[in-house]
């Protein structure tokens, strides 16, 4: 797959929206799209649960890349649409940014887009991510 451009995986990740009410549950509201360094396409959705076990779009389709064998993102990007099907690109929970730092290290460099036209390095969005050394 050649790279695609932040508004391809915008489509792509907004591809994959289909939310759906279960049991009092909602199911696939945000959609997550990444490329791999590899060059590959991973999507995943969320899933909210009332007990917390649920996971997040980009928990989903990191399961896929890590699942096929790959571990470093090159981009990342989920999305959202409200009740007046206007999309909105999401920034990483805390949960998600230290999910994506700890699958390979390189992933501080991740690409993380929030908008068309607006990208932060994972690093930028994670600070002090190093583990701390003992006080004097």
């Amino acid at each position: 797959m050649t790279d695609p451009t932040n508004e391809e995986l915008i489509n792509d990740a907004a591809g994959v929206l289909n939310p759906r009410m279960v049991g009092g549950r909602l199911f696939g509201d945000v959609g997550c799209a990444l490329i791999t360094r590899g060059g590959n396409l991973y999507l995943g959705v969320c899933i909210d649960t009332a007990s917390g076990t649920g996971f997040c779009a980009e928990h989903s389709a990191i399961a896929a890349m890590v699942t096929a064998g790959e571990y470093s993102i090159e981009k990342i990007v989920a999305v959202w649409k409200d009740d007046n099907d206007t999309l909105y690109a999401l920034p990483p929970c805390g949960r998600c940014r230290e999910f994506i730092r700890q699958i390979d290290g390189e992933n501080l460099d991740t690409d993380v887009i929030l908008g068309k036209d607006r990208v932060s390095k994972l690093r930028d969005l994670l600070p002090r991510h190093e583990w701390p050394g003992p006080l004097a």
